[in-house]
């Protein structure tokens, strides 16, 4: 019976998401329809509009959303912490870096359609990854607790730096950034939903494969290598799989924080703790997630915008608080 109504709440998510996924790219300051759609000519402006802009816009903000979920899924079962997030471990402020001291250099290139500002943050990404894992190894015998202090010591490091680099910036550096590590979908095209998702699919099929052994880890980590687990494998090919994924998304879009911790936590909440329900209802709710963000940022104050990131941090606190007073929490967890 149990597992009858999880898989009647996974079909129910499912539908919500696909449903936010198609009809996200009919809102907007330029009205447009199904009919408008069909009956538009390739030289119309709309069109452009639908298939250049919006189109390339949801599509980025669902593979983001899912891939942000499912990342802060694996680590809060890595960390057994449910406030454990995508960016506890310093890839982030890493990858922001990069992008601030591109901006601050005056550097101005680009490799295959990517720009240098990509380029820069994604490579101080990855430089993040290396230090955290070269901290962790450094010490012997080290668990999840290890590289977790080892990720917030380097987050705490480049969000020094970033600091720096705004103080001795001027007006107009500072802003750009600052709006960058706001977040944000203003693409056209379809380059970046193209360069982002190799490190997205990969990722996410390294993480589904090693669902069991989430499991298992949430249990303990004795338990878990009682019961065959290579414990720095698995820690090791979660840490490389995510950060990957956010490392290539922060890089593109900037800082879009809240919705790693948010959206696995209200999940598990919905639909449990096993992670092979869990992870497809994670990844879907994600970017059905970012993708309705995104679709306030952009019409709430039309023409105007508001960074996604913004309004993912405003609805994630609020929504915190009102599962506490509602007691759901309790709920969910029966």
């Amino acid at each position: 019976m149990i597992k009858r109504n999880k898989k009647r709440m996974l079909l129910i998510l499912l539908t919500v998401s696909a449903a936010a996924l198609l009809a996200a790219p009919f809102f907007g300051v330029e009205k447009i329809t199904p009919e408008t759609v069909i009956q538009m000519a390739s030289e119309d402006v709309r069109a452009d509009i639908f298939w250049q802009i919006r189109i390339p816009r949801v599509i980025a903000a669902f593979c983001a959303g899912a891939a942000l979920a499912l990342s802060g899924m694996a680590f809060q079962a890595l960390f057994r912490n449910p406030l454990a997030t995508p960016f506890t471990l310093g890839v982030s402020s890493g990858s922001a870096f990069g992008a601030a001291l591109y901006i601050q250099l005056g550097l101005s290139f680009s490799i295959l359609g990517i720009t240098g500002q990509s380029v820069s943050a994604f490579i101080s990404a990855m430089m993040s990854i290396g230090i955290v894992y070269g901290l962790t190894r450094l010490k012997k015998g080290s668990t999840t607790a290890t590289m977790l202090i080892s990720g917030v010591a380097v987050n705490f490091f480049f969000a020094s730096l970033i600091l720096v680099i705004q103080y001795i910036s001027d007006f107009d550096n500072s802003f750009r950034v600052i709006r960058w590590l706001m977040g944000g979908f203003e693409i056209v095209g379809y380059s970046s939903v193209v360069t982002i998702l190799p490190f997205i699919t990969v990722g996410s099929i390294i993480i589904m494969l090693h669902i069991n052994e989430l499991n298992l880890i949430m249990t303990g980590e004795d338990l878990a290598a009682g019961k065959g687990v290579d414990l720095k494998r698995l820690k090791l090919y979660i840490f490389v799989a995510a950060s990957l994924m956010i490392g290539s998304i922060v890089s593109i879009f900037g800082v879009i924080g809240f919705v790693g911790m948010m959206v696995p936590h209200i999940c598990r909440l919905i639909i449990g703790y096993n992670h092979r329900y869990l992870a497809p209802v994670t990844l879907f709710s994600g970017g059905a997630f970012l993708v309705i963000c995104d679709t306030l940022s952009r019409t709430l104050i039309a023409p105007a915008e508001i960074p996604v990131g913004v309004i993912t941090s405003l609805l994630g606190g609020p929504f915190f608080i009102y599962l506490l007073i509602t007691g759901f929490s309790e709920k969910g967890q029966h």
